[in-house]
């Protein structure tokens, strides 16, 4: 009897606990700008290394053509997080729209302006984009913010280009291949892709290392972080929490990890079949990753200021930035655990 009576108890206190982790597990849906683009990686790496359940909260992942993408299923209610540039937090504050990022992963853009090998002779310069067609993520996104900025630092009217939408992955090495555009800004891996393929392949400009980006905005410019409504953050601090943690840990994981490593953990179908070429891109990529999640305030100054030049929108707006992002929640993973957060 004491053995049915212990094995009952057993039972009934695993259900407790089964029970509580389950309430413990709370559904976040977060849109992904290009879930093949290595800018994206810790958002996806987070999901095969476990972090997310481990923080208490479960994620569906949903990856969409690109960041303007991801923005619009946020605001239209379909997704509650996007995994995204920081930049759209401060050009949305302009339309006094309350969006706010609390993880930043990319110290910098990775972002890079790229020629199609079969236009290499009549473009050297960005000046040469005038009147061309350049290949961009979908209009809206970062990669179109940033073609825009670039064009308006050489002179050019901003729109002096024509935006094309190619994604950011195999179709927009396709795009680029078959002489669709003229021109695209890309991200790796889909750039070392080509570059494999067009060792000559010409660069206009490039934002994937501090020395580049330096060069490009005169300062560190954050790129990918997670993001959403100051309302959302409001109503669901554990879940921000449970987020922030989650790809902390995966940032120190990356950071302690050989590439090799960090590949063999990626889901086949994102590194495809030449696995050689993902893993020369990831390294190139692995310095881009943050240290520690947090968002450096120069660094979203310098994103302002690149908002500002470029759009008489943002200009006139008297945006505070300090109002699109929280380190509250990275601070918070450091207390409780001890993580490499600074």
């Amino acid at each position: 009897m004491k053995k049915i009576v212990g094995r009952l108890a057993g039972a009934l206190l695993a259900l407790v606990l089964t029970s509580g982790f389950a309430a413990a597990q709370s559904k976040v849906t977060i849109a992904i700008g290009g879930g093949s683009c290595l800018c994206y990686l810790p958002t996806v790496l987070a999901r095969q290394l476990g972090e997310y359940e481990k923080a208490g909260v479960a994620v569906e992942l949903v990856d969409l053509k690109g960041g303007s993408d991801a923005l619009k299923a946020v605001l239209g209610g379909s997704a509650d997080v996007v995994s995204g540039y920081f930049d759209h937090c401060v050009n949305l504050a302009a339309k006094k729209q309350e969006l706010v990022s609390f993880v930043v992963y990319d110290r910098y853009p990775g972002l890079v302006l790229v020629v199609s090998p079969s236009h290499n002779k009549e473009i050297n310069s960005i000046k040469d984009l005038a009147g061309k067609k350049v290949g961009v993520s979908a209009p809206g996104s970062s990669t179109d913010f940033f073609l825009k900025y670039l064009l308006k630092k050489n002179g050019l009217d901003p729109t002096s280009a024509s935006v094309i939408g190619v994604g950011l992955g195999a179709t927009a090495v396709a795009a680029m291949q078959q002489g669709q555009i003229d021109a695209a800004v890309m991200l790796d891996p889909s750039v070392t892709v080509l570059q494999g393929s067009y060792p000559d392949l010409k660069i206009l400009s490039d934002t994937r290392t501090q020395k580049d980006t330096l060069a490009v905005f005169g300062g560190e410019y954050p790129g990918g972080s997670l993001y959403t409504t100051a309302a959302w953050i409001k109503s669901h601090e554990k879940e921000v929490q449970a987020l922030t943690t989650a790809i902390v840990n995966t940032l120190a994981w990356i950071h302690s990890h050989s590439p090799e490593e960090i590949m063999a953990k990626m889901p086949e179908e994102i590194v495809g079949k030449n696995k050689e070429l993902y893993l020369a891109a990831l390294k190139n990529t692995i310095p881009m990753y943050s240290l520690n999640g947090k968002m450096d305030p120069k660094g979203a100054d310098a994103v302002l200021a690149v908002f500002s030049e470029g759009s008489p929108e943002v200009a006139k707006a008297n945006i505070d930035v300090t109002k699109t992002y929280t380190n509250k929640y990275v601070d918070q993973v450091k207390k409780t655990t001890g993580s490499i957060a600074k």
